[in-house]
């Protein structure tokens, strides 16, 4: 992991006026101020700038959601379609957000499969696949269970179930909310029971799902948004650790995940949007000889570069 700091462990050397190098002042001596290095440390762990504390919350506010239902669970697609576009609803009625929508995400399931296969060779979800495709910030997951039953030519129905919380780069589970319907009634039909009682226990558990989920990315981005680099050709491992110090100038944190000589993978955290990470990539690639570095696609917070070399 780099984080773009001095070696501390040397004793500070000013240069003189000549441009040779200095030797250390004497113990018990003023020495003179060294200029500020290139190299120096960033901000610490949790202690975010005013800037980069402005940026999160402005992040946490406008959080790109991807709602969708278990695969593995038994529910009906009506249902499930239903539970979605209740969620779906609260998140633009209530907070203003834009959604991916039901049917988009049906549809590009279908339309999508080449290129998931080409890109991740099936490595990982579908469904991740797609919310990163979608540039979602947070993926939701609805598993939910409706009871019935028929009273006095009345119908009645219950829902309960779970939503799951997922960060999209890493497919890690952030967290869970479990909710549960009163018992919704319907004049007509059980099935219109049943669709009054999972609108209406989504519907309520959605607060709660944001405000959550708020509180769960705020801990876990400390050290800022991670963003996945995959470096195609990388042949001297020299040059990939110049272009990792070079990145650590500009970021929090840079952690190389893997190397090899056809294919280097980082993972960079910054308080910075996506737009600004493929410059600072063309920055950090002429700083370590790799004049042609050049972006061959990105898909959500993944950027994969091909060096040139």
């Amino acid at each position: 992991i780099v984080q773009g700091g001095a070696d501390l462990s040397q004793p500070a050397r000013a240069p003189s006026s000549s441009g040779a190098p200095q030797a250390p002042a004497p113990a018990g001596t003023a020495a003179a101020a060294a200029p500020a290095s290139p190299d120096q440390p960033g901000p610490l762990p949790n202690q975010l700038t005013p800037a980069e504390e402005a940026y999160l919350q402005n992040y946490l506010s406008h959080l790109n959601y991807m709602v969708y239902y278990d695969e593995s669970s038994k529910i009906d697609p009506q249902i499930a379609k239903i539970a979605v576009s209740q969620a779906n609803r609260y998140l633009i009625e209530k907070m203003g957000l834009s959604v991916i929508d039901f049917d988009q995400i049906e549809k590009n399931k279908k339309d999508q499969q080449a290129a998931y296969q080409a890109e991740t060779g099936g490595s990982i979800d579908m469904i991740q696949y797609l919310a990163q495709k979608f540039n979602a910030d947070v993926y939701v997951e609805i598993s939910l269970t409706v009871n019935s039953e028929t009273r006095d030519d009345k119908y009645y129905a219950s829902a309960q179930g779970a939503m799951k919380i997922f960060d999209t780069s890493t497919a890690s589970l952030l967290g869970s909310i479990t909710f549960q319907s009163q018992p919704a009634f319907s004049p007509t039909s059980v099935d219109a029971a049943i669709q009054n009682a999972v609108a209406a226990s989504v519907w309520m558990a959605m607060p709660k799902l944001t405000s959550q989920t708020k509180a769960l990315l705020q801990n876990s981005l400390s050290q800022g948004i991670r963003y996945e680099i995959i470096l195609q050709k990388t042949p001297d491992a020299r040059q990939v650790s110049r272009l990792r110090r070079a990145l650590a100038k500009e970021v929090r944190e840079v952690d190389q995940v893997s190397y090899s000589p056809s294919q280097t993978v980082l993972n960079i955290y910054t308080f910075q949007p996506k737009n600004k990470i493929e410059d600072e990539m063309y920055n950090a690639g002429n700083a370590a000889n790799m004049p042609d570095l050049n972006l061959v696609y990105s898909r959500g917070k993944s950027f994969t570069f091909d060096t040139g070399l």
